[in-house]
């Protein structure tokens, strides 16, 4: 279907170009400015709504630029009402919809609607970052795109259990969702989102990331197959991963199994090449170092505690005594050189940090699974112009302005307190973000990192040849 929508815009946009009126002038200020954060224009939108079947005439009280506005103005303070909605309607267009005629508006063409707007919104960062970040100097240069991938599971009320699932003992049930996000490093910009159930697992979502030629992946070992590593070699895009417990290697010239804890033991350290226990033997770079006793001690006090009373196997705590990497980068990658670009990794955790703290995900009244859904993906939009497209400009424009760089945490933050500074901060940078004015001014002054020794995220980017 989005093909199709993306051929259908592209054929509007050259023949109404010159003479289409140009619908976001009769929209409401606030919502001619989320427009333009998004990227996109009231005429695409309303395509888009007529595409996926939630518009078939002119809208009278609801347009779907002013319902996205209003249900992503909305995201920081939980899942919205439809009495919230309408509420945020009426102020944005004057039109007054009433809570019920809100309420038939949320059905399923509404989500294959916001789904589309999400994906729009990936497409139109994507190609502006690709325009714009200057090219940097490092070991990472080379790549396209350095993705980072991961799940955060967000806590649901207990009637959506049969569609989300969760945990279930004999006297409790927890329901919980999971979604995935993808995040470009080098672009930074946002590349794929989901919303799954708390039952689909972080190895079956690892397929469904689309590879291109020239990526680099940084994914924990909860991603990690065999057939993963085969899909990125089939794809031409490369991988770091940690060594995943029960992962057999074999000899590439006996074939035989490798005993790891009896190689580390003698050699302290390894770069090799071991085939993989499938049928065609995949090769994979294994590089190992020992770690400090005390990593070690906290890495099997860890394991312990998550395997609640159930001891790992002297073998498994013996390995926690050393970093094992997986990749197919070539040895003139060192192991400390690994060991600085799969620490990047954690830049998605920051992320997930800044969602949970700023963006309410806990807050759920009585809804539907698919009002759920609705709301959860406008708040996908959301991150993705704000925390994705938004920040990335003004970190840029910040950059030029004093040398400081802006702390993602702390302009989530800056944002979620006061949504409507959405609208200064466009204008700021339509403006050509100029050094002197109150916004760059506030930015440098709540939303910078502060002096310190230690380096960073964007230093630490910066030296791999990132941002």
């Amino acid at each position: 279907m989005f093909e199709f929508l993306a051929l259908v815009l592209e054929s509007e946009s050259m023949t109404t170009q010159d003479q289409a009126p140009d619908v976001t002038l009769h929209e409401p200020r606030e919502v001619a400015e989320f427009i333009q954060a998004l990227g996109t224009s009231a005429l695409e939108l309303e395509l888009i709504a007529i595409v996926t079947g939630w518009q078939k005439r002119a809208p009278r009280k609801i347009s779907p630029a002013a319902l996205l506005s209003s249900l992503c103005a909305q995201c920081h303070g939980g899942t919205a009402s439809f009495n919230d909605i309408a509420t945020a309607l009426d102020s944005a267009s004057g039109r007054a919809p009433s809570r019920q005629s809100v309420a038939e508006r949320f059905a399923q063409p509404c989500l294959r609607m916001i789904q589309t707007v999400l994906r729009l919104a990936f497409d139109r960062r994507v190609a502006t970052s690709m325009q714009e970040d200057a090219p940097a100097q490092g070991c990472l240069t080379p790549y396209s795109r350095v993705l980072v991938q991961d799940s955060t599971i967000i806590e649901l009320p207990g009637w959506l259990f049969d569609t989300f699932s969760g945990v279930a003992n004999g006297t409790h049930q927890v329901c919980n969702a999971r979604i995935q996000a993808a995040y470009d490093l080098k672009g930074m910009c946002f590349e794929a989102f989901s919303i799954d159930a708390y039952s689909k697992n972080d190895v079956s979502a690892a397929p469904e990331l689309e590879l291109r030629p020239g990526d680099l992946v940084l994914r924990d070992r909860g991603y990690l197959s065999v057939g993963e590593i085969a899909r990125h070699q089939q794809a031409g895009a490369h991988f770091i991963y940690r060594h995943k417990t029960g992962a057999i290697y074999r000899d590439v010239q006996t074939d035989d199994p490798l005993d790891l804890s009896k190689l580390l033991r003698r050699h302290g350290s390894l770069d090799m090449e071991v085939a993989l226990n499938d049928a065609p033997r995949t090769r994979v770079r294994l590089v190992a170092a020992q770690v400090s006793e005390q990593t070690a001690n906290l890495r099997r006090m860890k394991a312990k505690k998550e395997m609640r009373g159930h001891n790992p196997s002297a073998a498994v705590l013996e390995l926690m005594g050393w970093t094992i990497f997986l990749t197919d980068l070539g040895p003139e990658v060192s192991f400390s050189e690994l060991l600085e670009t799969y620490g990047l990794r954690w830049r998605i955790e920051v992320i997930f940090k800044a969602w949970k703290s700023q963006m309410n995900f806990h807050v759920i009244h009585r809804v539907s699974a698919l009002e759920l859904k609705i709301c959860l993906t406008a708040k996908l939009v959301s991150i993705t112009v704000g925390m994705g497209h938004l920040y990335r400009l003004c970190y840029q424009r910040m950059r030029e302005a004093t040398g400081r760089d802006l702390s993602l945490l702390k302009f989530t933050r800056y944002l979620a307190t006061k949504p409507q500074r959405l609208v200064s901060l466009t204008e700021w940078l339509i403006e050509g973000a100029p050094a002197t004015s109150h916004t760059c001014i506030a930015l440098r002054k709540y939303c910078c990192y502060d002096k310190r020794k230690r380096l960073n995220s964007h230093q630490k980017q910066r030296a791999l040849g990132l941002t």
